[in-house]
């Protein structure tokens, strides 16, 4: 019996650990949110349903984790991403209405984003 209450106290002690991970947003995730913005930021579009993503993604990062992944990932996707107008990138928060703590674009230092 007493072997069963320390299997159960592993197992608990594990859920805890490995549930805040279960939950962390994916550059997939971040990609999924912003593809609608591809045609605003490359210049071949409007800005259509790009703000839902970008207000939709600022929502699902909670987390200082959360957040310099979104921030890794814009970063990477602003510098990779052929024709993507860098200035448009910088201003889509604004032109979304939404504040975001870091600049979008492939200067910015996400180590530092809280």
């Amino acid at each position: 019996m007493e072997m069963v209450g320390k299997i159960a106290c592993v197992v608990l002690l594990c859920m805890v650990v490995v549930a805040p991970h279960a939950e962390a947003l994916t550059c997939g995730q971040v990609q999924s949110r912003m593809t609608p913005c591809l045609p605003y930021l490359t210049g071949s579009g409007p800005l259509g349903r790009c703000c839902g993503g970008v207000k939709g993604l600022l929502g699902a990062a909670k987390t200082p984790a959360d957040r310099k992944t979104v921030c890794s990932c814009l970063k990477s996707a602003a510098g990779s991403i052929g024709g993507i107008n860098v200035r448009k990138a910088a201003g889509l928060p604004n032109m979304c209405g939404v504040n975001i703590p870091y600049q979008i674009s492939p200067s910015t230092d996400c180590t530092k984003v809280q």
